[in-house]
């Protein structure tokens, strides 16, 4: 066994993996000493945001492709698969709800190889630790090689879509009473917008992802055992799913932030017209005393006994017909 404090921090596992799928520490200096014995073993090293020195001491150890170290020393990589020789580069992104509800995304890439599995995280990421013990309860199945463990790994990431998306789908059941509320709230269009924005970076994760579980089921023979494939065909369907539920969900968040502005301009029509209304009521009686504020001396009303009462009535009148019509109308 390896003293775990002689491996440095950024260095969680380093394992070789007998034909049995036994699992023994080893050092990173050994990794080439256990690999230059073709004995059906295989080493897994994970990984977390490590110094560009480490990685350059593993390409050396494994002897990874240039292009693949450049591109594991920077995050902010896009999904992605490529092969370099007898290796595979992967590209997947993570994602990890942290507190107060909100998304966090990382990226995990990984070197497959016929007798090797090293895997770097980068940002939000849950740790594979667990993921290792799983595998590890399973040893016939660990024996299939490092593929297997990629295997595990990749639908350790998925899994972590799935309840990403039923707390998108919660956070969307109850926005959708704040939707229909008789007031307006700004704060109700702010987190619709943020809602369906970490929808799209999600979308982003597992759209890309589909296509690199496609090429592990059907390519890449002398690194994906015929046995290992059924497995990665099933995280495909777990990708599927994800990101069907995603597209509808950010296609309900589309029409959720359209029915919110629809009615936010129903109510303000119903204020306008209101305010037309009474801006009606009072136009009437203004008009009819203009008319008697103007300075003519000869008017017929002025010299009548009881000019003022009828014209007080007529303006009653014109008031209520006024009144009742725009009720009618539903002007008031």
């Amino acid at each position: 066994m390896t003293d775990a404090t002689a491996l440095p921090g950024c260095v969680i596992n380093c394992v070789a993996y007998d034909r049995a799928g036994r699992r023994r520490d080893i050092a990173l200096d050994r990794i080439s000493d256990v690999l230059a014995v073709d004995d059906g073993s295989f080493v897994w090293v994970g990984l977390y945001e490590p110094e560009d020195a480490l990685l350059d001491k593993l390409q050396e150890e494994f002897g990874l492709h240039d292009l693949a170290i450049e591109d594991a020393q920077h995050a902010h990589q896009r999904p992605k698969i490529e092969a370099y020789g007898d290796s595979l580069f992967l590209v997947a992104h993570t994602a990890q709800a942290v507190d107060g509800g909100r998304i966090r995304f990382g990226e995990t890439h990984a070197f497959l190889g016929r007798r090797y599995l090293v895997t770097v995280r980068h940002g939000a990421s849950a740790s594979y630790a667990s993921v290792r013990t799983r595998v590890e309860r399973e040893p016939e199945l660990l024996a299939l090689g490092p593929s297997y463990g990629l295997y595990a790994v990749l639908d350790s990431i998925v899994d972590n879509y799935l309840p990403i998306v039923g707390e998108f789908h919660e956070a969307l059941v109850a926005l959708e009473k704040d939707i229909f509320a008789d007031e307006f709230r700004r704060d109700t269009i702010v987190e619709l917008y943020d809602l369906k924005r970490e929808l799209t970076q999600l979308r982003l994760a597992v759209a890309p992802l589909q296509d690199i579980l496609a090429q592990l089921t059907r390519m890449h023979g002398e690194l994906i055992p015929g046995e290992v494939r059924p497995y990665f065909r099933d995280v495909l369907d777990h990708a599927l799913r994800v990101n069907e539920s995603t597209d509808t969900m950010r296609e309900m968040l589309g029409a959720a932030m359209s029915v919110n502005l629809s009615l936010v301009t129903i109510r303000q029509g119903e204020v306008v017209k209101r305010l037309a209304g009474w801006a009606a009521l009072l136009a009437a009686p203004t008009l009819i005393a203009s008319w008697y504020g103007m300075n003519f001396r000869y008017m017929p009303e002025l010299s009548g006994r009881y000019g003022y009462y009828v014209l007080i009535g007529v303006v009653a009148a014109v008031c209520i017909g006024l009144y009742r019509y725009l009720r009618k109308v539903r002007w008031l």
